[in-house]
């Protein structure tokens, strides 16, 4: 009879991260068929069962935009620098979108996932990178509502575009992806132990979003509590972005490159936490 050889290599090994520093992306790279799987399921099953389905994409925007026109611009008569009311709001709100909607899911990431979790094998930074990714496709149907108002204005000649700074757009979108990455696994880990941070999260975006100038330009904010707005290191972004696309904003290279630092060390401390969560938190959830 033939003997039985049986081999010690295996095709995979699960074993504890060596260090909390460590990020697997060659096992993240390993699994992206899962990862494009989950983008699409977020993608897909989030309007599958509304009445008008994606065109919520649109709507939801629009909507908010105008609400922002008519409190903001008609009753409280706040400046938008010039501009006019509805592509000021716009961008803002486009911008916004994104980053609350990738903060807000993202920090759920255990706590929604656990049964999955539980049962299979795969990296967890998967998950967060796949609702980073499915709004990144939510952001660039909102951003063709944006571009449609914005050549509106442009043939007008009622803004000028710094076309030398387009280059920016893609850094822009990589930082609002980083922000709400590292932000998000943070909140994430600690909310595996404590669960009323979910409710301490959603108070703090409403909070932030006024702490950022979304619905009035940095120039409106009185000079005695200018530089708390500019400590916000989503304030440089979007005032970039409108400089870039609409000409005016309070664009300075210190200020995105304070954004840029401030965004790196929130993203390696985010993977320190996740790591160290991540080995144990099945026993927390």
């Amino acid at each position: 009879m033939a003997e039985i050889v049986q081999s010690n290599e295996w095709d995979i090994e699960i074993k504890p991260s060596e260090s909390v520093f460590k990020v697997n992306l060659k096992a993240v790279w390993k699994y992206r068929d899962l990862l494009l799987l989950l983008v699409r399921r977020d993608f897909v099953a989030f309007y599958k069962q509304t009445i008008l389905g994606p065109i919520w994409f649109f709507i939801q925007p629009l909507l908010t935009t105008v609400m922002y026109l008519l409190i903001f611009g008609r009753v409280a008569k706040l400046s938008t620098d010039g501009l006019p009311g509805l592509i000021f709001y716009i961008s803002g709100v486009t911008c916004w979108n994104y980053f609350s909607e990738s903060l807000t899911k993202t920090s759920d990431t255990f706590i929604t996932n656990a049964n999955i979790f539980g049962k299979v094998y795969f990296p967890r930074l998967v998950i967060p990178l796949s609702i980073i990714l499915s709004n990144l496709i939510r952001f660039g149907i909102q951003f063709l509502l944006f571009v449609a108002v914005w050549i509106y204005y442009l043939v007008d000649g009622t803004i000028e575009p710094n076309w030398g700074l387009m280059y920016l757009f893609p850094l822009l979108i990589l930082m609002m992806a980083g922000l709400s990455l590292g932000l998000g696994v943070i909140f994430s880990s600690l909310t595996t132990k404590y669960r009323d941070l979910r409710f301490l999260l959603t108070f703090g975006i409403q909070l932030l979003m006024f702490a950022t100038p979304i619905v009035y330009p940095l120039s409106l904010a009185p000079q005695k509590y200018k530089w708390l707005i500019v400590m916000n290191p989503f304030t440089p972004i979007i005032e970039t972005f409108r400089y870039v696309f609409l000409g005016k904003g309070a664009f300075e290279w210190m200020y995105l490159g304070y954004s840029c630092i401030v965004i790196f060390i929130i993203l390696l401390l985010g993977t320190i936490i996740f790591n160290r969560v991540e080995k144990t938190f099945m026993d927390t959830v």
